[in-house]
């Protein structure tokens, strides 16, 4: 039991949601007769419900978390093929059991929020499980769900459910410290992607910006601009990927991490966004416009690139709004100058 709490206190020490889940699963693997223990991400494609392994152990003992979006994860199956699986969610049930071959028995525990599934832990170990060991392992799965419950109130911004500032620094680390088109080694970080090629996939930072926020403000009153905010945050989250990231720093201002694409493909998608927004009818307001400045998020600090995207942004801004403008085209141009940004000059918003 000893070894138990002691990886019960570390795991809540953490203030990170994916180091929280290894936590989790290095406390479960601990567990005797263990095979293995994974975490599942839960997801909808074309209708059906699919899951992919998103945490796992590899054979080395390294713990390894997925890259690629989920969607296109060649390991993803139907869970309508994990029939035990399948009837729990579809029953809102708090966990199944089943027998998947000689020595292979599994327990599954979906964490449910707002009635949602989006994460399943999966635990395999060679014998049937006792009603003693599930109740133990619930335990330790309850303190799980309930740490990561906080957490998440912790880092999501309280009007639009998008990641909050304080969350920005760790999610940027982690997006361009990696090659996100590979499982991702937790502990030992690759080499990210070699910057250069308008082809060549890379990370990209925008600045977003609603124009003329203020005047929504004054004339409809805040309960109207903060409905736009609302608006504008489900237009970003329909118009991005599941592990691209976004933020939303305060006031009007939002900010986008896209991973692992072009700089022609970012342009498209940061150009749909913007036209998503001018496209929809926001009630009693009627239209409303972003201005958006975009960078690689490759070289520098989060503080740099922000600056760099700020830039960029404020140029759209300042030359007629409802636009994307893209840094290194501006400096190419010579319509911005480049200029060293540290945290003790830069003003972010």
């Amino acid at each position: 039991m000893k070894p138990i709490l002691q990886n019960l206190v570390e795991m809540t020490g953490h203030r990170d949601h994916l180091r929280l889940e290894v936590s989790v699963l290095t406390t479960l693997q601990a567990f005797s007769g263990m095979v293995q223990v994974r975490s599942l991400e839960v997801f909808m494609l074309d209708g059906e419900q699919y899951c992919r392994p998103r945490t796992w152990m590899d054979g080395r003992g390294q713990w390894l978390s997925a890259g690629t979006e989920a969607q296109s994860d060649p390991q993803r199956v139907r869970v309508a093929d994990m029939p035990a699986l399948h009837e729990c969610l579809q029953a809102h049930a708090s966990q199944a059991v089943a027998k998947l071959g000689k020595g292979r028995h599994a327990l599954w525990l979906p964490v449910w929020m707002n009635d949602k599934v989006h994460t399943c832990l999966e635990v395999i170990q060679a014998r049937p499980f006792s009603a003693q060991k599930i109740d133990t392992i619930n335990s330790v799965f309850q303190v799980f769900q309930n740490y990561q419950s906080l957490l998440d109130y912790s880092e999501r911004d309280a009007l639009t459910g998008l990641f909050n500032r304080k969350t920005f620094d760790e999610q940027f680390t982690r997006a361009t410290a990696h090659d996100t088109s590979e499982p991702m080694a937790l502990e030992l970080p690759r080499d990210s992607a070699e910057p250069g090629a308008e082809g060549a996939e890379r990370q990209w930072l925008a600045v977003v910006d609603i124009d003329h926020f203020k005047m929504v403000n004054d004339r409809f009153g805040h309960l109207y601009g903060d409905e736009v905010l609302i608006l504008v945050a489900n237009i970003l989250r329909s118009s991005f990927r599941s592990h691209d990231r976004i933020f939303r720093f305060g006031g009007e201002e939002f900010v986008v991490l896209l991973r692992s694409t072009s700089l022609a493909t970012a342009h498209k998608v940061f150009n749909r966004f913007r036209k998503n927004v001018e496209d929809y009818y926001f009630p009693q307001v009627g239209q409303v416009t972003v201005s958006v400045g975009f960078v690689s998020a490759e070289n520098g600090s989060p503080v740099e690139v922000l600056g760099r995207a700020d830039q960029a942004l404020y140029f759209a801004k300042e030359n007629g709004r409802n636009q994307v403008r893209y840094y290194d085209d501006l400096v190419a141009a010579g319509l911005l100058q480049t200029k060293q940004v540290s945290n003790d000059d830069v003003e972010l918003f």
